[in-house]
């Protein structure tokens, strides 16, 4: 990559207890990039995305954002980075209007009506701005956080589980979101289960497990290295080290007595 990356973690590591959540991670997000962070529960995704926002500190480790090392000046970093978590955790009495107040007068940032109208119409969000959070949907809520994202100056978005709650047409109009946010220079760090979806959207993935990781690159580059062909499900399930859902599944139906 010609430009350095938005976001940059090298050799970071954390426990809980003796449990090695996540063993000496390196990771680069480049600008023009959605990168897929993948893995099964409990591989470290989660600790991860903790971790580079500043949830948590990590035992070993720099997180670099925007260049700037998050532990040592972490309201700098921070300005580089919007996070879209799952379920989209926002004030219940709070509308999204005062909600763009809050965070963006946080980040010193005041956006004018018209930019913010024109985030609230484009995310279907239009007529309701005005009301409490605690009436939306699953699935507005998470436009709501996005909408709140994607009006603050950070260039690298973070989504845990973004499509969570979303109908069709809102999935759709968020996966377009992401990759044109892209293609005009911004990077996306994308972490879901989905793999249907980071396929279609992802340019390269990093698979974790057992907080290391054991696969990275496009597509075809895992493939190459699972030695296998098929969809992402199926070389995930080779890479990342688990147990094929059909044996898993007759496993179980076995012990059922099914």
């Amino acid at each position: 990559m010609d430009r350095p990356p938005l976001l940059q973690l090298s050799g970071v590591r954390r426990t809980f207890g003796e449990r090695v959540a996540v063993a000496g991670l390196d990771l680069a997000v480049h600008p023009g990039e959605v990168v897929g962070l993948l893995g099964p529960n409990g591989a470290g995704k989660t600790t991860t995305v903790r971790i580079l926002t500043g949830l948590l500190e990590p035992d070993a480790g720099t997180v670099h954002i925007g260049g700037l090392d998050l532990a040592t000046d972490p309201l700098g970093a921070r300005r580089h980075l919007a996070l879209v978590p799952d379920g989209a955790p926002l004030y219940p009495n709070l509308s999204l209007d005062q909600h763009m107040d809050l965070v963006l007068g946080l980040r010193g940032r005041p956006l004018e009506g018209t930019d913010r109208a024109s985030v609230v119409r484009g995310l279907g969000l239009e007529g309701r701005s005005a009301e409490a959070l605690g009436g939306y949907s699953r699935g507005m809520r998470q436009r709501a956080a996005l909408a709140l994202a994607l009006c603050s100056d950070a260039g690298l978005l973070v989504l845990d589980e973004p499509l969570t709650g979303l109908d069709a047409p809102g999935a759709a109009l968020v996966k377009e979101l992401l990759r044109q946010w892209a293609d005009r220079g911004g990077a996306v760090l994308y972490t879901s289960h989905l793999l249907d979806v980071v396929e279609r959207v992802c340019d390269r993935m990093v698979i974790l497990a057992e907080g290391e990781v054991v696969a990275e690159g496009t597509l075809e580059d895992l493939t190459r290295q699972a030695g296998t062909g098929g969809t992402l499900e199926q070389v995930f399930t080779a890479l990342a080290r688990s147990e094929d859902p059909a044996a898993a599944a007759g496993r179980l139906l076995d012990e059922l007595g099914r």
